[in-house]
């Protein structure tokens, strides 16, 4: 008969075994039963020593009933008596139960006197790794609330592909950090500014983009600045293509006439945008996807100049106008810097939707995302070239996370555009005033 130790030592391998089996083939529900529950005690646990270390506590005064030395004599004889008196003690924010959501957790802290979200998002890098967790994310519901999102794992090492949405102008590109869908919304945020380097997935999210776009009924507008070696493939499911910086200025003039047509519309009809027109009369929204936009704002010599301010003032007219007329820009770039003149830096400050995918300099992540939390720029460059598809997304909530996009080959978004051709308005379509629209709103 084998002894109590050995017995135990089985047991304690068999247990140890199973569970090591049960997290390897269905983390999901281990996650859910054993997981969370041995999380959420390890976190209420050790939240007073991680908010000390972290510096997250406040000095407050409180009532102690201690044995205190009362006083000493000259002779060294120290007197003690019994009393309650005022300490200072540290007092760590007030937590709520961990709740458990699919790659972590969240919790809701109460904050203290003179404390910021700021002041959690500078301490959320030390708080992941006091929990040794993959990130820990800062957001305010309301003012003296704060909620920490924390990840155990990047979710963004692989992604499968989710349902497209059925919302009209709506995508579903990819995945957010927190595992909610990367939409992009363009009813919501009009216009988008996507930068990144050579193959860090910037061309595969505008690939993600035309593939949910084809099968609605919008029509696509293309400036493809590379020679139109991007967009070509596409060209079926374009209305108009644009493949230099000369023909880029007379469509982007066409457009323009176009807007201001709309307007009237508009303005006959006594609606503030093309969305308060009746179905039949509301003409079709149109996407314009711009590649290479630092192309329109190079100058070789003097002589380009006044092509480029043409070019450049009638972007800007559309980006400030177009919306309420169903214009939406969607404008991709390897750079974007404020050397390229005054153009870009206004062009930027209309884009509200900003993606930044993995780049090379600095100042295409700082032109990018500079007026949001710092701590994007510092997300933004830590993006690895092993992981293509990652950005830092501007969320439509006023909140900034890492996405991944779907991987979207060429030959898919072609098969794309190609078996929606017949939904793409000719351009005479287009700039005629009377169009019948299948839309719904």
């Amino acid at each position: 008969m084998p002894d109590t130790f050995t017995l135990a030592l089985i047991v304690i391998s068999t247990a140890t075994g199973t569970l090591w089996a049960w997290r390897s083939l269905h983390p999901r529900s281990f996650w859910w039963i054993i997981g969370y529950p041995a999380t959420a005690l390890h976190v209420r646990l050790t939240w007073r020593r991680v908010a000390l270390g972290c510096g997250l506590t406040k000095k407050r005064q409180q009532w102690w009933f201690t044995t205190v030395p009362g006083a000493i004599a000259s002779t060294g004889i120290v007197k003690v008596k019994r009393r309650f008196q005022r300490v200072a003690v540290d007092t760590k924010p007030f937590m709520w139960p961990p709740l458990p959501t699919r790659y972590g957790w969240r919790v809701t802290l109460h904050t203290l006197e003179g404390q910021t979200p700021t002041d959690y998002s500078e301490a959320a890098e030390a708080l992941a790794h006091s929990w040794g967790v993959h990130a820990v994310r800062v957001s305010s519901p309301r003012p003296g609330r704060i909620r920490l999102h924390i990840t155990l794992t990047d979710p963004l090492t692989t992604i499968t592909q989710l349902p497209t949405s059925p919302d009209l102008l709506k995508v579903t590109v990819g995945r957010l950090e927190t595992g909610d869908p990367w939409v992009i919304d363009f009813r919501t945020v009009p216009h988008w500014m996507n930068v990144g380097a050579t193959q860090s997935g910037k061309s595969n999210l505008a690939n993600s983009l035309i593939v949910g776009l084809a099968a609605q009924p919008v029509a696509l507008v293309g400036f493809d600045l590379k020679g139109g070696v991007e967009f070509t493939p596409y060209e079926k499911r374009l209305s108009a293509l644009a493949t230099s910086r000369a023909e880029s200025t007379d469509l982007l003039t066409d457009l323009i006439a176009l807007m201001i047509d709309r307007m009237g519309q508009c303005r006959t009809a006594g609606a503030r945008n093309i969305w308060q027109l009746p179905d039949t009369d509301r003409p079709i929204p149109i996407v314009i996807l711009i590649d290479e936009i630092a192309e329109l704002y190079l100058m070789a010599d003097k002589a380009e100049k006044n092509e480029v301010a043409a070019t450049s003032t009638a972007l800007l007219r559309i980006a400030q106008l177009g919306r309420a007329f169903g214009l939406y820009l969607f404008c991709c770039g390897q750079r974007i810097g404020s050397d390229l003149g005054p153009g870009v830096t206004a062009l930027r400050a209309q884009c509200s939707g900003r993606i930044c995918h993995r780049v090379n300099d600095p100042e295409t992540a700082t032109m990018t995302l500079g007026d949001l939390d710092p701590a994007a720029l510092v997300s933004a460059r830590a993006i690895p070239a092993e992981q293509p598809g990652v950005a830092i997304v501007a969320g439509q909530d006023g909140h900034w996370y890492r996405a991944r996009s779907f991987h979207i080959p060429e030959q898919a978004a072609e098969d794309a555009a190609n078996r929606h051709a017949h939904r793409a308005p000719t351009w005479l379509d287009l700039t005629t005033t009377e169009q019948p629209t299948p839309i719904n709103a």
